[in-house]
């Protein structure tokens, strides 16, 4: 753990003109996601408020809260799954308004999602090959007749797909059925899949959910290994704090919907509404 927070304290994060932070290497570049005043209402209920956050194309960054807070809601706003009641979502500069799931993944946006989302009865490398569908390098005709550029593309789909499972060490189970991994590999699994979509912004709903600390300690290294290899943004919703703390560099908190804190994992560890938000409000003594 020493080393991870280490490599995570050296960053420096600096403000953009509009007050938002991140990591000083991305503050000459476009953010890779920008929300302004984004929000959803399901009957009258404000599920999300007025959320506002800027992430910078190589950040790690959380989203924090209490259970309820909204955080798979805002994942499902970034991803098309749920169409804002107001707001704005920018990916890469460009406006999201009225794009439909397929084309916020074509945009460059891939997901994990809390109930792991398997092909169960599928291989793991075919798992792995659904994410690298928009990759195709033959045609159809070519499919259908079986020609040489249908092999072709095969093998380096088959060479790409290995090539993302020895990320976790997972080549030699490639023929083995995703539904019989154990929990731990399945999330690794769905992670590896999402890595396959060529993100720009890789959202992981709890990636360390169901894992032992052994499992949580090599996902973290893991996940600086993607930010630093592929050169992406991670943001990822989590309840283990120490992975959090650990590895994110701008870490953003909600309860009932609202932003209420947004800083550095020193910041947000010493803020007392976020204190109380998890913890609850002290009595005060007589």
């Amino acid at each position: 753990m020493t080393e991870i927070t280490k490599r995570r304290s050296d960053t420096k994060m600096v403000e953009y003109p509009s007050r938002s932070i991140v990591p000083e290497r991305d503050i000459d570049k476009c953010p890779v996601l920008e929300c302004r005043h984004l929000g959803i209402e399901f009957g009258g209920l404000k599920a999300v408020d007025d959320f506002n956050l800027t992430i910078g194309p190589t950040e790690i960054a959380g989203l924090i809260g209490p259970n309820g807070a909204g955080k798979t809601t805002v994942f499902n706003l970034l991803t098309k799954v749920y169409q804002p009641t107001h707001g704005m979502v920018m990916v890469d500069g460009k406006d999201t308004a009225g794009m439909n799931t397929i084309q916020a993944s074509k945009l460059g946006l891939a997901r994990t999602f809390q109930n792991i989302r398997l092909f169960s009865q599928m291989s793991v490398e075919d798992n792995v090959r659904i994410g690298l569908h928009n990759q195709i390098a033959y045609n159809t005709a070519s499919g259908i007749l079986r020609l040489p550029g249908f092999w072709k593309g095969e093998k380096k789909q088959h060479e790409k797909a290995l090539e993302l499972l020895s990320i976790f060490n997972m080549q030699d189970m490639a023929n083995v059925k995703a539904g019989s991994l154990p929990y731990g590999a399945q999330r690794r699994l769905e992670i590896l899949r999402a890595l396959a979509t060529s993100p720009k912004l890789l959202l992981l709903d709890e990636p360390a959910a169901g894992m032992n600390p052994k499992e949580t300690e090599e996902l973290m290294d893991t996940i600086i290994k993607i930010r630093n290899d592929f050169q992406i943004a991670i943001m990822l919703i989590e309840h283990d704090m120490n992975l959090v703390m650990g590895i994110c560099e701008g870490i953003c908190v909600l309860n009932f919907g609202k932003v209420i804190a947004k800083g550095t994992a020193e910041e947000i560890q010493n803020n007392p509404e976020v204190i109380e938000a998890y913890l609850g409000k002290q009595k005060e003594e007589a």
